[in-house]
């Protein structure tokens, strides 16, 4: 790894948005977890950022199968401390429209099959979430968007599920009785293994559809064509999100390992 590129900060791309970033050098790095995605390396006003598309180039890889394990652990070998998640995401809070950009401060946890952790063994560690997405990213992503003008719901609760059909109606009327505006099928277990190696993570999301049963159909077509109309100002505040975040952190994301292991 020595002689390869790194990069401070990686952007971990959903539907629709594996060419966003122009690539300056491509990586497939090993771990002992399996092949991640390819990485693509570029930057952004003088800042590395790596470019991880969950899903593969192609979307090829529907979201139970993503090797999230692989995918964060190459991006710590890269040495990322920083990860800006990007999500598609289906809307149960009836405030919310498709196409609206959002950057959740809680997600619950409906998955089922994927592995959650790098600690099987001992020491048994346990990652403190009263914080669940780094509060250091969440509020560089809604000054971003609040500076472009672009609007943004600056708290929502994300529920994951495992996928890869859609959720049916009953399951987002108890999705919404618990409290959750949006639902998806990535960003976890994402968030939970970078906070396990000490890397900032929050995800802004896009709305590409009201969630099941509140409108008459679901399908990826639909996504596809949202990413596409918004593309351009998702781009942008992804960008200005890069360039201004603070180059030292200071967050709690960086110490999460602190107290949390029997030893």
């Amino acid at each position: 790894m020595k002689n390869l590129q790194k990069a401070e900060i990686a952007v971990i791309g959903g539907s629709g948005l594996e060419e966003i970033f122009e690539s300056k050098k491509t990586l497939r790095i090993g771990t002992p977890y399996g092949l991640p995605s390819r990485i693509f390396l570029s930057e952004i006003d003088g800042r590395n950022v790596a470019f991880l598309p969950r899903h593969g180039k192609a979307h090829s890889v529907p979201p139970h199968k993503i090797n999230y394990r692989a995918n964060i652990y190459a991006l710590h070998k890269l040495g990322v401390v920083r990860i800006i998640a990007t999500n598609a995401v289906g809307a149960i809070n009836e405030k919310f429209s498709p196409g609206d950009l959002v950057v959740p401060h809680d997600f619950v946890d409906f998955t089922k099959r994927r592995v959650p952790t790098f600690y099987e063994s001992s020491p048994v560690t346990h990652v403190d979430f009263t914080f669940p997405y780094c509060p250091e990213i969440r509020e560089t992503l809604i000054s971003s968007a609040r500076k472009l003008n672009v609007k943004v719901w600056d708290k929502a609760i994300l529920v994951c599920t495992e996928g890869p059909r859609f959720e049916t109606p009953a399951e987002i009327e108890i999705f919404r009785k618990l409290g959750c505006d949006v639902v998806g099928m990535t960003g976890i277990p994402e968030a939970v293994l970078a906070r396990e190696l000490e890397i900032c993570y929050a995800s802004l999301c896009y709305v590409s559809n009201m969630a099941a049963g509140l409108q008459s159909k679901l399908s990826a077509v639909e996504v596809k064509r949202v990413i596409g109309n918004i593309f351009p100002v998702f781009e942008q505040v992804l960008r200005e999100t890069v360039r201004t975040l603070p180059h030292v952190r200071k967050c709690p994301c960086k110490d999460a390992l602190k107290d949390a292991r029997y030893e």
